[in-house]
């Protein structure tokens, strides 16, 4: 790191969905020249947004209730804020993204075969 330049190093070693958008960025990117922050500052919103996308699709499948329009309010607020604290903290360092959409996909099967299952119930009993 120079005296006068800000360098901020990028891990090579980033997991699949996270070196989708950060891999534009090289090893290092200088904080005076204003391009790289840009894409550095892009690349993160675009993995938060993935990873925020993620959790709300595996909370809908499998934890969401039907609750009144204020009480839904503040569940998706909390969930939102949390995942961008989760991305900042943990999204280079750990398959966030890639764990939800495992999350999301085997609930989305779960989901589709209870759905299909109580579509069979009710056609036995008519």
């Amino acid at each position: 790191m120079n005296s006068n330049t800000s360098v901020i190093e990028v891990p090579t070693d980033l997991w699949p969905i996270a070196d989708i958008f950060f891999q534009g960025l090289g090893n290092e990117v200088n904080l005076n020249n204003e391009g790289e922050v840009a894409l550095l500052f892009r690349s993160f919103f675009l993995l938060y947004l993935v990873t925020a996308a993620l959790a709300i699709i595996t909370f809908k499948l499998g934890f969401a209730r039907k609750l009144p329009l204020v009480k839904n309010i503040v569940v998706y607020s909390v969930l939102i804020i949390g995942t961008f604290l989760l991305t900042l903290i943990l999204g280079l360092n750990l398959p966030i993204a890639e764990s939800l959409l495992v999350a999301a996909i085997i609930l989305g099967i779960y989901r589709l075969r209870l759905h299909k299952e109580r579509s069979g119930r009710h056609q036995e009993q008519a």
